[in-house]
C-alpha cells in the first residue's frame, strides 16, 4: 500500500506545485491526492502541511534574498497567524475521521469555487492610518490562521487578497507578509499534527520534493504561456476526489 501511495501522491504533488506556480491554489490538488491515496483525513492534512511548508519556505527564501519581506511587520503579524493556526489545528484534531470528511465535503467546493472564479488581487489601494492597518492585518492573520490550521488549501491566496483588499497593504508588501504568515501557519499546524502522530515523514518529504520540481516547471510554463489550461486540470482532480469521498460515505 505504501508504494501505491507514493505512486499516486508524488505525481499529483508535482502537478500541485505546477498549478500553484501558474495560478495559485495548488493545495486544492495536493490535499485530495493524499486522501485519494487512502490516508485518514488527519494524516492527509498533517502530511500535506509538511510538503506545503517546504514550498512555502523556498518562496520566503527567494523573496527575502530580493529584499521583498518586511520582516518587522511580518513577524509581529505572525504571532496572530501562530495563534490562529494552533486553534484551527486543535479543532481539527478533535474531530473524528468520518466527521472531518463530511466537513471537507462542504469546505472543499466552496474554497475551490472562490479560488477558481473569484476576483483576483486588485491594484494598490489608498493606505489606512498605521493603527487601523495593523488591526485589520492582525485580524486577517488570525482568521486565516484558523482556516489553515484546520484545513489549509488556498491560504496564501486568501492572505494576499485580504491583506491588499481589507488592510490596504501595497501589493509588494502584502506578498512578502503573506508568505511569512503562510509559512508560520504551516509550521504551527505541522507541529501539532506531528505531536499527535498524524504526519507521514517519508511520504511528505517525497511529495514536497516533487512539489518543488512542479513549482519550477510551472514558473517556466507561466513565463512562456501564462495560466491557460490550469483551471480545467484543477477541476478534474477535484471532481475525482469529490466522487471518491462520496463513494466512501
Amino acid at each position: 500500500m505504501e508504494g501505491i501511495q507514493f505512486l499516486l501522491v508524488c505525481p499529483l504533488a508535482c502537478l500541485a506545485g505546477f498549478v500553484d506556480a501558474v495560478a495559485g491554489g495548488g493545495g486544492l490538488i495536493s490535499l485530495p491526492a493524499y486522501l485519494m491515496a487512502g490516508l485518514p483525513a488527519h494524516v492527509a492534512i498533517g502530511t500535506n502541511k509538511l510538503s506545503s511548508a517546504m514550498g512555502t519556505a523556498l518562496s520566503v527564501g527567494k523573496l527575502a534574498r530580493r529584499g521583498y519581506v518586511p520582516w518587522k511587520r511580518a513577524l509581529v503579524l505572525a504571532v496572530g497567524s501562530l495563534a490562529g493556526s494552533a486553534a484551527g489545528a486543535s479543532l481539527a484534531l478533535r474531530l473524528d475521521d468520518e466527521a472531518f470528511r463530511r466537513v471537507m465535503l462542504v469546505i472543499l467546493p466552496v474554497t475551490a469555487a472562490y479560488l477558481l472564479w473569484g476576483k483576483g488581487v486588485g491594484g494598490d489601494r489608498p493606505p489606512f492610518p498605521p493603527g487601523k492597518t495593523f488591526a485589520i492585518a492582525l485580524t486577517v492573520a488570525l482568521g486565516v490562521g484558523v482556516y489553515d490550521g484546520f484545513y489549509g488549501p488556498g491560504t496564501g491566496t486568501f492572505l494576499l487578497l485580504l491583506l491588499t483588499a481589507a488592510a490596504h497593504l501595497p501589493l509588494a508588501t502584502a506578498n512578502g507578509v503573506a508568505k511569512v504568515l503562510n509559512l508560520t501557519t504551516n509550521l504551527t499546524g505541522l507541529s501539532l499534527f506531528w505531536l499527535h502522530g498524524q504526519v507521514l515523514l517519508p511520504l511528505g518529504l517525497a511529495a514536497g520534493a516533487c512539489g518543488l520540481v512542479g513549482n519550477w516547471l510551472g514558473t517556466t510554463f507561466f513565463l512562456e504561456k501564462g495560466g491557460r489550461g490550469v483551471k480545467p486540470i484543477m477541476l478534474g482532480v477535484l471532481a475525482l476526489f469529490f466522487l471518491r469521498v462520496l463513494g466512501e460515505g
